[in-house]
C-alpha cells in the first residue's frame, strides 16, 4: 500500500489495521522506524514494530483513525491523529482504547510516504 500524500497516512493505517494483514501495516514503516506503542515503550526497526503490531492485530476489533493536522516541510511531515479501537482481547475481555498521536513521516524516492516515528499515545 503506497500513500502518496502525508495527510493520508492515518486513513491508510486504519484501513491496513482493519484488513487484519500485517504486511499491509508493515509497508507503512521505514525499515529503521521507531514506534512508541504505549507510554514509556519503544520499538525500533521492522522486527520490533512487527511484534507490536501483531499484538495489536490480536485484538478482534475495528479501528478509526482521523488526521487532525499535517505540517509538511519538504520531504518530512509532522502528523497528529485521533484514533479509537474497540474490540475483544484474545482472553475474551472487551477493550476500548483511544488517544492522539504524534507522527513523523518521510517521503520516499518513489514519492510515497512512510512512518519514521509513530507515537500512538502522544496525549498521555
Amino acid at each position: 500500500m503506497k500513500v502518496m500524500e502525508p495527510q493520508d497516512m492515518n486513513a491508510a493505517f486504519e484501513e491496513a489495521y482493519n484488513s487484519g494483514e500485517i504486511e499491509r501495516l508493515m509497508e507503512l514503516y521505514e525499515p529503521d522506524a521507531m514506534m512508541a506503542p504505549s507510554p514509556g515503550k519503544r520499538a525500533v526497526g521492522h522486527t520490533a514494530i512487527r511484534e507490536v503490531l501483531l499484538r495489536l492485530l490480536a485484538i478482534d476489533g475495528r479501528m478509526t483513525c482521523r488526521n487532525l493536522y499535517c505540517m509538511r516541510v519538504d520531504r518530512i511531515a509532522l502528523l497528529q491523529a485521533e484514533w479509537k479501537l474497540s474490540g475483544t482481547r484474545p482472553d475474551g475481555k472487551p477493550v476500548e482504547m483511544s488517544s492522539r498521536t504524534a507522527e513523523v513521516v518521510r517521503q520516499q524516492e518513489d514519492g510515497s510516504w512512510r512512518y519514521i516515528i509513530d507515537h500512538a499515545f502522544a496525549s498521555d
